[in-house]
């Protein structure tokens, strides 16, 4: 079967679907809706038009390579019985080592003095240390509290001997160490917020104007999630107006950033292009991942991380129509 790919994945994860025998193509000359409405799969990493299904007739699988499945549409898929699935976990040591580094910086600015050190001398590069700040002690406030958030308070609680807060729909599903805070507390508390929840309609805009006016003022919000969760007007009048410490930003609105985006001008943001989750590692743990869901779904099974199983049997019927009952290759 053809399995389409938006955009390349690591080659041990193409080396696995060619191994399950599967036909595996980027877009040609002629696009991506052409290669769409050939294949039985597409692994995503780019969003995907909202009626992908009437555009893919033989579409079977739509698997995104890594966490977030808000570049599918997960609704079209389910109603035209097309299965999607992710690879949930397989970046999460890499967001959250990298929001630890987000944090180091902010707290000791090593980038900071590199950069001064050859033009403006030792002393004025070392005097960059007088607004130092230590880890230990002060209170991380993390928005999503799932694999990446998981990992993210393991780090910063036992590594750092953080007070960790914690959001998410089930408290009790929290880890260990990690204690229980609505968003209005956690945001009024914590010297850094992070935001590492799924794009969802009940998260677009959570921090909110009224939740940023709420932060300390020397406090800092980090966004490893999806712009859209950041209202991002009221973030920059925040940072223009100095009312919170600042802002370390991988996503935004709109990507990529535009040249002139307001926070090109801010001197309090620490910006980055999405690439939170782009470890070498989580980059063949995610490609491979993905790979196997395609092949599990393909070859007729449930996938391992099934996103929507209320279309299983619309699936099978689609399956059933396309003549491909019994067909794994």
């Amino acid at each position: 079967m053809l399995v389409a790919l938006t955009d390349p994945i690591h080659p041990d994860g193409e080396a696995k679907l060619r191994a399950a025998g599967h036909d595996v193509q980027l877009p040609g000359a002629d696009g991506l809706d052409a290669l769409l409405a050939r294949a039985e799969a597409v692994v995503v990493r780019r969003n995907l038009p909202p009626d992908l299904c009437e555009r893919s007739p033989r579409l079977l699988a739509a698997v995104r390579q890594g966490v977030g499945v808000d570049m599918i549409p997960v609704g079209n898929c389910t109603a035209h019985g097309v299965l999607v699935a992710n690879v949930p976990g397989a970046n999460a040591d890499s967001v959250a080592e990298f929001a630890v580094a987000q944090m180091l910086d902010i707290c000791r600015s090593p980038r900071a003095m590199h950069a001064a050190l050859p033009g403006e001398g030792w002393a004025k590069a070392r005097a960059r240390s007088d607004a130092a700040r230590e880890l230990r002690g002060k209170t991380l406030g993390i928005v999503g509290v799932g694999a990446i958030g998981a990992r993210l308070a393991e780090i910063a609680g036992l590594g750092f001997r953080m007070r960790v807060l914690g959001h998410r729909r089930d408290r009790n599903a929290l880890p260990k160490g990690v204690e229980y805070a609505d968003l209005d507390t956690l945001f009024a508390e914590s010297d850094f917020v992070v935001l590492a929840c799924p794009l969802t309609e009940e998260t677009r805009g959570l921090a909110n104007a009224a939740r940023i006016a709420r932060m300390k003022r020397d406090a800092w919000i980090l966004n490893v999630s999806r712009g859209p969760v950041i209202e991002e007007a009221a973030l920059v009048d925040a940072l223009r107006g100095g009312r919170i410490g600042g802002a370390a930003l991988d996503v935004f609105d709109v990507q990529p950033l535009a040249p002139d985006h307001p926070y090109m001008a801010l001197s309090n943001v620490l910006l980055t292009p999405h690439v939170a989750g782009l470890s070498q590692e989580a980059v063949v743990r995610m490609s491979t991942g993905a790979a196997e869901q395609v092949i599990q779904i393909l070859r007729g099974d449930r996938p391992q991380h099934f996103i929507n199983p209320e279309a299983w049997e619309a699936s099978r019927a689609r399956r059933a129509a396309l003549g491909l009952e019994g067909v794994s290759a």
